[in-house]
């Protein structure tokens, strides 16, 4: 009775241990084929990329967003690649760069005559009361703008918190900045009346500077790199404010 008994227990109780990991087999394969991906000399750049897979594998939103964040964090600390070449922020220093930046694309244009025949040119030529190639024109500078921001390789732009969630800041800073600069450099001037135009031309005035003044004004914004200071959100309203 003893025997049995007994020869039954030790094979019930080492059944379990198996079972429960304690296999030689097992354990150290596992941990050795975790270590294997384990850099010899890591840096930033690799903790960057353990926190990129930790992203993609984590099923809670709010969980990503955190590790998003500490992304962003790691990618400002001297040392990453993205240090130099990620701008994740939008702040009011970068209006301020690309304020100068229109500033100085624009002030040749200021003194040209040429500008006067191109805005004449875009106010004439019309097609069912349409001024086409003005058209063809704003939309030459939007795209331009886009371009240079988001597709040149000057830096790799973040884009967070659109405007109504579909358009970046950036863009509709730059583009504002600059259209708002040129009106009021050629005002400044007395360029944006002379010679009596109508109001086709006067606009037309405007938005041949503009071309010239969105370049330079996303050249400014980007070429310096992030700029230091708080983040500008479309709105930066809190309602649960507690005392």
């Amino acid at each position: 009775m003893d025997g049995p008994g007994s020869g039954d227990g030790p094979a019930a109780d080492g059944g379990p241990a198996r079972d429960n990991g304690l296999d030689p087999g097992d354990g150290p394969d596992e941990r050795g084929d975790a270590s294997a991906h384990v850099p010899s000399d890591p840096d930033i750049n690799d903790l960057l990329a353990t926190l990129t897979a930790l992203r993609d594998a984590v099923d809670e939103d709010h969980e990503r967003e955190k590790v998003r964040q500490t992304i962003s964090l790691v990618e400002r600390m001297p040392g990453s690649s993205a240090f130099t070449t990620r701008i994740t922020k939008y702040t009011s220093r970068d209006m301020a760069e690309a304020f100068v930046g229109s500033v100085l694309f624009s002030l040749p244009l200021l003194v040209e005559g040429g500008v006067f025949e191109i805005a004449a040119w875009f106010a004439a030529a019309t097609v069912g009361g349409v001024p086409v190639f003005l058209v063809a024109h704003v939309g030459f500078v939007l795209v331009m703008t886009a371009g240079l921001l988001y597709f040149a390789d000057f830096r790799q732009i973040e884009i967070s918190h659109p405007i109504l969630g579909v358009v970046p800041r950036r863009y509709a800073g730059v583009l504002s900045v600059s259209l708002l600069t040129s009106a009021f450099m050629l005002l400044l001037w007395g360029r944006l009346h002379e010679g009596d135009p109508t109001a086709g031309e006067r606009a037309g005035r405007v938005l041949v500077v503009w071309a010239a003044a969105a370049f330079g004004a996303g050249l400014g914004d980007i070429i310096p790199g992030e700029s230091q200071g708080e983040d500008i959100s479309e709105f930066d309203l809190d309602f649960d404010r507690s005392d």
